[in-house]
């Protein structure tokens, strides 16, 4: 392409959307209660709410979609650089009143041995965002103080603007809590009592999905924006979003391809794949394909026309039982890969493809087994994809997050999808005729490449 050819960079405008980030000292403290409730309350103001996340979690997510109405976004400095963070953010952002961010475990905490990166901390940061530090005061008193003093002179450049007490006993508790803090010199912004927590059950890898308890989390996202409401004060809290400074940079977009026809790209959802990105099904979709949706648990064929399949995260091993009795569709799925289309599957989408999930049959397209395991494996992932395929070629660097209880044990006559680094060099995943089936989760906003290669395969396969 000549220099006469090139197409501009989008110029960096200013961004002004009144924003800030609920962040805490450590995980447990009531970062998604107050955050998803005060996206609510903002919402029921009437208020056009961007809700974001900090980090690879795909289930905070949801409630906060429920809270607000539109799509929950999250922004990874690892997974996506931190160079796309302001972008990302801009587009998610775009058009709203105002935006909230949850972030990540302790403010400070991000990936292990890398710095600051990925913390709540560097993403608000890069946000130029004023931070609430929202803090479980349940066995402290005068203590809070230093703790709160502690993490807001941590890092110069991190603006602690706000404290919301979080789990205060009595009036005499939450009134020595603020004595204290009026002498460490950042205002507290709400206190919420200790017996009105809302009522969120976890399981193996956190929070129930939104997916799988629609009803009751409707009522919960309801109870935490009462919760916020009765205890916080929202006038400075949006005061204090407003006092956001101007960010520079342009909105991130997806490249587009014009195309004459589109290619249907079928993404498995329901409550057993609730894990996605928005951003893959926007770069799909810029790609040249027609996304549409299906449930494994319930449709027993593939949309008309499918020519490409993605199977994303979630929790099939809570749902094997009827997975595998849905064995019309598992057929389909076989098919399809028989047929040389392109397959992406992440994570629970890779057990999905195996011979057997726990002793019940699957799909049969990976010569794998798969089995719950006591052992969670977490973490950030370095990754370089081994050979080519629908979604990289030979060479390609991303980088992943793995984050699961299972194991897989591979039979014969695949190949690895990537060599990983974590913190030993391993080879990970499957790569044979036209599926991609790995363990990482990846954010193809940082390889938009990845989405044009699969819809070109879905096209020529």
């Amino acid at each position: 392409m000549s220099s006469s050819d090139s197409v501009p960079a989008p110029v960096p405008v200013p961004v002004t959307v009144p924003r800030l980030v609920v962040a805490a000292p450590s995980s447990g403290s009531g970062k998604t209660t107050v955050a998803t409730g005060l996206m609510a309350a903002f919402a029921a103001r009437g208020l056009a709410v961007s809700p974001h996340k900090v980090g690879p979690d795909y289930i905070d997510p949801g409630y906060h979609a429920l809270a607000t109405g539109r799509v929950g976004r999250n922004l990874d400095a690892y997974l996506c650089g931190p160079e796309l963070i302001g972008p990302l953010f801009a587009h998610g952002a775009r058009g709203c009143d105002v935006a909230v961010v949850e972030g990540v475990m302790g403010m400070f905490d991000g990936a292990a041995g890398e710095g600051e990166l990925a913390s709540t901390a560097q993403v608000a940061k890069l946000l130029r965002a004023p931070v609430v530090l929202v803090v479980d005061a349940s066995s402290q008193s005068r203590s809070v103080a230093a703790l709160v003093h502690g993490f807001a002179s941590f890092d110069p450049e991190v603006r602690v603007a706000g404290v919301i007490l979080n789990k205060v006993a009595s009036d005499r508790h939450e009134e020595l809590l603020r004595e204290a803090l009026d002498q460490a010199g950042v205002p507290v912004l709400g206190a919420l009592r200790r017996a009105s927590q809302v009522d969120t059950p976890s399981r193996h890898l956190g929070l129930v999905p939104v997916a799988e308890r629609q009803a009751a989390a409707v009522e919960a996202v309801a109870a935490m924006a009462a919760q916020v409401e009765r205890g916080c004060d929202l006038e400075a809290l949006m005061g204090l979003a407003r006092g956001a400074g101007a960010l520079p940079c342009a909105p991130w977009e997806p490249p587009r391809t014009t195309v004459q026809t589109r290619a249907v790209v079928a993404v498995a959802g329901g409550s057993a794949f609730t894990f996605s990105y928005a951003e893959h099904a926007e770069l799909l979709t810029a790609a040249g394909a027609e996304v549409v949706s299906f449930d494994p648990l319930r449709d027993e064929q593939l949309p008309d026309g499918t020519s490409g399949l993605v199977i994303g995260g979630g929790f099939p091993e809570v749902y094997a039982a009827e997975l595998s009795a849905n064995e019309p569709l598992r057929k389909a799925v076989t098919a399809l890969t028989e047929s040389g289309a392109p397959v992406a599957a992440e994570c629970a989408g890779m057990l999905y493809l195996c011979r057997e999930l726990d002793g019940m049959p699957m799909c049969g397209v990976i010569d794998a087994t798969a089995r719950m395991s006591e052992r969670l494996t977490l973490g950030y992932r370095d990754a370089v994809a081994l050979g080519d395929s629908v979604l990289a070629p030979a060479g390609t660097r991303m980088r992943g997050h793995e984050f699961h209880r299972t194991v897989v044990e591979p039979g014969a006559g695949a190949a690895p999808a990537w060599g990983v680094r974590a913190p030993e060099l391993r080879v990970e995943g499957f790569v044979q005729q036209g599926v991609h089936a790995s363990y990482l989760h990846t954010h193809w906003a940082s390889e938009p490449g990845a989405a044009r290669r699969f819809v070109e395969r879905c096209r020529t396969s």
